[in-house]
């Protein structure tokens, strides 16, 4: 009996445990059937509340979410009244258990910040602030639109005041460059700067950013930048040189070495082309510096004519003709010794093949003047440089010729000849190859440029063929007089120009000061100037015998060369006497010859004086005078101009005139119009002085 009673009790127990799964089903079952209909239910029941929070974007900036059967929620109010509104007509609402409030207000933002970021592959989360003006799903639109197909949004950005003007076309512009960028990628804006980081997916999509960037939406500008370029198998970069120019092909680690190589290769072929095929990419081994592996290039490059120079696998190797049978041995030597660290040699394929054409070129900048090319010996080298040294004044010669047979004849008369030309030009430069001479740059001067295919044609070899293509620089605009006399004042403020002893010929230090007046001139009609030279310093005087006087010499002052703004007007090449700059009378010098092609820096020698008879030369012996008849008078003797002796050692006595001459013909040839520049009465002895004249 108490057996059957226990076993019943445990039917019923084990009744109750067997119902509780299929309890659990119906319960579940009616859990997913009910939770959709509850969660629209309660959103269904704010949906009108929410209508009418809508702004003048037409989208409402309350945003509900049924959680359960509570009601969060969202967005931002525009001010404090209207969300304590709105939350109240959520209170009120049959249905929901409670009203969860996330709702916060529009704020300003300053500065403005916004910014897409790819979270995955079809990913993007959009975090900082989005204007208030702008709907969030318009922008959303607006923003997929750029994306790739099938990329969601995670909008975190709340709304805002101080969005930039045309904020969606910036979004849009910045969301579409992260099509390019792996995982991690950044896109962002701050007011109107924008900023792209992360790693490109591969070097088309790198190329491809480094183009965009190039060309922002109007009215923004691109802050920082930090692209890493995509990884490479096999990393690799050529020098391709030929008549025409240097190829660039390859990869370079940064778009800063890809500018160093540009730069290299500009410089290695002054005048060709550079084609650039370089990508940007990373591979190169980290024990490598990629500016030493692109200077060392060069320097191979530039011991062949025509060939190649490979880096690959660490290694690098060069190809092709040598510029000489020199270069051969230099570039092997180079290869084992000049190496940057971590490259490794490779072999060294040159050929000497004879210079054809031959070529050597001057090229003269404002810094420089450069020598490129090859010539025939030590003494053509000499030759050149000799011919261009005397015509320069700070700026150095740097020579890089390298020696090499097979020269045209005639090669350093025609260099020699030419070297003065481009030397006066501002910019220019003369191109041998073989017996074919080409000179182009640009003047300062527009009759100097007018006068270069004649002197050059004049001056070149018989056999030679030449051909001078010379701008001259733009006349500057007129200024007014006040401002002219100002800086020539300036200009010549502080010169000392001395010429050399017993000399009328210009030294290269007066070239810069009357270039310069020069230029003023042209843009100074009013301009008048009066140069005085000076006369050398007068010789000591013997030592007076035992027992005579002796007096002291006197030293003659040194004035500057300095603007002296008070005096009459000169016109043409006259000299003309002022107060302030001296009291002789005045001497009118005839005005200089025009020659048909005349050196700027070249003038004519000074008269040689005729040659005084010796001092202990002793007087012919009178004859005796005949007698004359008584009671006749005799006539006095006629009178006859004394004229000074003058020592064959001293200088003629129109030292000053020829002087200024010089400088007076120097400025003409220059541009300077004849009424602006004339000759001024002689200078103590010292350096050049100038007068301003009204």
């Amino acid at each position: 009996m108490i057996l059957s009673e226990v076993f019943a009790l445990g039917l019923r127990r084990a009744g109750w445990l067997a119902g509780l799964p299929a309890l659990a089903l119906i319960w579940a079952s009616a859990t997913l059937y009910a939770a959709p209909q509850i969660a629209e239910s309660l959103e269904a029941a704010g949906a009108r509340v929410a209508a009418g929070t809508a702004t003048a974007t037409g989208e409402p900036w309350l945003r509900l979410e049924a959680r359960g059967r509570d009601l969060a929620a969202e967005g931002e109010a525009p001010d404090v009244g209207e969300r304590e509104t709105v939350l109240a007509k959520l209170a009120v609402l049959e249905g929901p258990r409670r009203i969860v409030s996330e709702v916060g207000l529009v704020e300003t933002a300053a500065p403005f910040q916004w910014a897409a970021i790819r979270t995955g592959t079809a990913r993007v989360a959009l975090e900082g602030s989005r204007p208030a003006e702008i709907g969030r799903r318009a922008l959303e639109a607006r923003i997929t639109g750029a994306l790739a197909p099938g990329t969601h949004l995670d909008d975190t950005a709340p709304a805002a005041r101080g969005a930039p003007p045309d904020f969606a076309s910036a979004a849009a512009f910045l969301a579409a460059r992260l099509s390019g960028l792996a995982k991690g990628g950044r896109a962002a804006l701050s007011d109107t700067v924008l900023s792209l980081s992360g790693e490109a997916l591969d070097v088309p999509a790198y190329e491809a950013l480094r183009a965009a960037l190039a060309d922002p939406p109007a009215g923004f500008s691109v802050g920082r930048i930090e692209i890493v370029p995509p990884a490479v198998a096999r990393f690799r970069f050529t020098v391709a040189k030929s008549a025409r120019g240097i190829v660039l092909d390859g990869f370079a680690p940064s778009a800063a070495d890809r500018e160093a190589a540009l730069r290299a290769a500009a410089e290695a072929v002054p005048g060709g082309t550079v084609q650039d095929r370089l990508l940007t990419a990373r591979g190169l081994d980290p024990a490598i510096d990629p500016k030493a592996l692109i200077g060392f290039a060069f320097k191979l490059a530039e011991l062949i004519q025509t060939g190649t120079v490979t880096f690959a696998d660490d290694t690098l190797a060069v190809t092709g003709d040598a510029i000489d049978a020199q270069a051969i041995p230099d570039a092997a030597a180079l290869m084992r010794e000049g190496r940057p660290a971590g490259v490794k040699p490779g072999p060294v394929t040159l050929a000497a093949r004879p210079l054809s054409p031959y070529r050597v070129a001057i090229r003269r900048t404002p810094e420089a003047v450069t020598l490129t090319g090859h010539l025939p010996d030590d003494a053509t080298r000499e030759r050149v440089l000799a011919a261009l040294r005397p015509r320069l004044f700070r700026e150095p010669v740097i020579d890089r010729t390298r020696l090499a047979e097979g020269a045209p004849p005639d090669l350093g008369a025609a260099l020699a000849a030419a070297a003065p030309l481009v030397v006066n030009l501002a910019t220019g430069e003369v191109a041998v190859s073989d017996r074919a001479l080409t000179l182009t740059g640009e003047s300062l001067y527009r009759e100097a440029a007018a006068r270069v295919p004649d002197r050059l044609a004049e001056a070149l070899p018989p056999g030679w063929t030449g051909q001078a293509a010379v701008t001259a620089r733009q006349s500057p605009e007129t200024r007014d007089p006040a401002t002219c006399r100002a800086e020539a004042a300036a200009t010549l403020a502080g010169a000392s120009l001395r010429f050399p002893a017993g000399g009328a010929t210009l030294t290269p230090a007066f070239y810069p000061v009357l270039d310069a007046l020069a230029v003023l001139a042209k843009a100074c009609p009013s301009l008048r100037l009066a140069v005085s030279a000076p006369a050398d310093p007068a010789k000591p005087k013997p030592a007076p015998a035992a027992g005579e006087g002796a007096a002291a010499p006197e030293v003659p002052p040194t004035p500057m060369a300095t603007a002296q703004p008070e005096a009459p007007a000169a016109t043409g090449a006259s000299k003309v006497p002022t107060k302030e700059l001296s009291q002789e009378p005045a001497r009118t010098p005839p005005k200089p010859a025009a020659k048909a092609h005349p050196e700027p820096e070249t003038h004519a020698a000074p008269k040689k004086a005729e040659p005084a008879k010796p001092a202990d030369a002793k007087p012919a012996a009178a004859k005796p005078a005949a007698a004359k008849p008584a009671g006749t008078r005799t006539p006095p003797a006629p009178k006859t101009e004394t004229k000074p002796k003058v020592a064959a050692d001293d200088p003629p006595l129109d030292l000053p005139r020829l002087r200024a001459q010089a400088v007076i013909e120097y400025l003409l040839q220059a541009g300077v119009r004849p009424d602006q520049v004339g000759a001024g009465p002689d200078a103590p002895a010292g350096p050049v002085t100038f007068a301003l004249l009204p």
